[in-house]
């Protein structure tokens, strides 16, 4: 291999920010270690989202094209702190919605049950009620948090759910810190009047 081979592969410690800057220059070997990294956050949080595994993998689809759109369009912006989960999630977010009002729910049991197919015949129906349970349980979730407003569920579903620090969520929000732990805080209380959820300790 020639020695000023243009594609050296990324130092395993390289953060997320310097990632997003060389996606600036069309990187794909740091857009493929985005992917690595984050496609599974970004499936959870769209579960939780759609109650849909379905529907979950096309958001995780649709999350990364607009990323590598906005790399190729040159308007990919840099991220603030060493972590990209939480501007990912919000962009998933805005993914989950388009496809809620796009998406044919025939369309996307069609598909899922097509994923199946070569399943072996004892499999399949414990398969298939494993998903429809979870879906249930999850579609209950969901309409404890719809009842919350907009800002506090972000937070919600961003820090409960996804896993990520205040200040990551609050920075992909665009609000202060403050502001995102009080919405959180008022989240919290509004849902254990809705569903069994025990008092922090912390």
């Amino acid at each position: 291999m020639h020695p000023l081979s243009s594609s050296a592969p990324s130092p395993p410690t390289q953060d997320d920010a310097a990632l997003f800057q060389r996606l600036a220059d069309q990187d794909r070997e740091a857009f493929a270690e985005l992917f690595r990294r984050h496609s599974r956050a970004v499936y959870n949080f769209a579960f939780r989202r759609t109650a849909s595994w379905s529907l979950a993998e096309d958001v995780v689809q649709a999350t990364f094209v607009t990323v590598w759109r906005r790399a190729v369009s040159g308007s990919i912006r840099p991220i603030d702190g060493g972590s990209a989960r939480a501007v990912l999630l919000v962009l998933a977010g805005y993914e989950c919605a388009n496809l809620a009002r796009s998406q044919r729910r025939s369309v996307a049991l069609q598909a899922r049950l097509g994923s199946w197919r070569e399943a072996p015949p004892e499999d399949l129906a414990s398969t298939v009620a494993a998903a429809v349970d979870d879906e249930a349980d999850m579609r209950r979730l969901r309409g404890a948090l719809d009842q919350v407003p907009k800002e506090q569920r972000e937070i919600v579903e961003l820090v409960t759910w996804s896993g990520c620090t205040i200040p990551e969520a609050a920075a992909a929000l665009g609000v202060p810190v403050g502001t995102a732990k009080a919405r959180l805080s008022r989240a919290r209380a509004r849902l254990r009047d809705l569903v069994d959820i025990p008092e922090e300790t912390s």
